[in-house]
């Protein structure tokens, strides 16, 4: 499967959407939100494309101004794209664009009883920081994680990750 990185747009919006429902069975974002993300917030979001544009993923980073430290917001796979390597693909690009808009430590909150998504993270060199009891609607607590962020990286081409196709 081919995949293309790149920055979202407004015309993403509808895309993000459908994928929030498939993905999600609650806390869920809404169109509204997302619009907002996409529009107004101080964060970025990058979509994975799919052969035949298709989106299989997408992670939204925040960012506080005048801070070093990002959160990765959003993060979400199509179920029919999970265990492809998409996440750690999406992820790694999501470091290099937070490294790229300064950040040197990247924070996610993680639902504990989400294994698939614990091991990622862990792999890719988050670490537990905190633990939040009932942190989501349904009871549910989560775990935040950080990680410190090494310098930009770019391949022997000089192109970014967001930049080219996989």
């Amino acid at each position: 499967m081919s995949v293309t990185l790149r920055k979202a747009t407004g015309y993403d919006l509808d895309a993000l959407n459908r994928l929030e429902q498939v993905a999600f069975s609650s806390e869920r974002f809404s169109r509204r939100q997302l619009w907002h993300l996409l529009n107004r917030a101080n964060a970025e979001t990058l979509v994975a494309e799919g052969d035949e544009g298709q989106l299989l993923g997408y992670g939204t980073l925040l960012f506080r101004f005048g801070s070093r430290r990002g959160r990765l917001y959003s993060f979400c796979v199509h179920p029919t794209a999970r265990g492809t390597g998409l996440g750690r693909q999406l992820l790694e690009a999501l470091e290099v664009a937070a490294g790229e808009r300064g950040v040197e430590r990247l924070g996610l909150e993680v639902r504990a009883d989400n294994r698939v998504a614990l091991s990622l993270y862990r792999r890719m060199g988050f670490r537990l920081e905190s633990w939040f009891e009932a942190y989501y609607s349904d009871g549910c607590a989560a775990w935040q994680m950080v990680k410190t962020l090494g310098s930009p990286v770019s391949d022997a081409a000089g192109e970014s990750p967001v930049e080219r196709a996989g």
